[in-house]
């Protein structure tokens, strides 16, 4: 990503169009890849931590807590991150974004990009693992005593 804004401005730079609204719109665009560029090398400095208390990044910043994952999407034909899964909240959760690493847009979360495709793969399959521990327990919770 830094070699194409880097690209763009050094085609505003040494081949300027002839409309100053095209070159205008150039640097703008080449600055804007730049600033990208920076926030997904920062977010993909960052790890991500499946607790059971839910997902949390390695600053500590809440991207979804386990008791409102209502279930994980990782098939084929998911709307899904490349390398990675969706999750389905129950409720909608404020809209947040960490560039190649993770998003959340109101009762989704999406894990991946820039993340290994077998750890994602682990930690979609951990969480399907707790979420079914924690419907086997309401379950137990919710059946009449004979």
């Amino acid at each position: 990503m830094v070699a194409l804004g880097a690209l763009v401005l050094y085609i505003a730079a040494a081949n300027p169009p002839a409309q100053p609204f095209w070159q205008l719109f150039l640097v703008g665009l080449g600055a804007a890849v730049l600033i990208l560029a920076e926030a997904m090398r920062r977010a993909s400095g960052r790890a991500l931590h499946l607790t059971r208390a839910g997902l949390f990044d390695s600053e500590g910043r809440e991207v979804a807590r386990l008791g409102q994952i209502a279930e994980v999407e990782r098939g084929t034909f998911a709307i899904k991150p490349s390398n990675g899964f969706t999750v389905k909240l129950t409720s909608p959760a404020p809209r947040a974004w960490a560039p190649g690493v993770w998003w959340r847009l109101g009762r989704r979360v999406g894990v991946g990009g820039v993340t290994s495709p077998v750890q994602a793969k682990a930690m979609a399959e951990i969480l399907t693992a707790l979420l079914a521990e924690r419907a086997a327990a309401e379950d137990v919770h919710q059946t009449p005593a004979d």
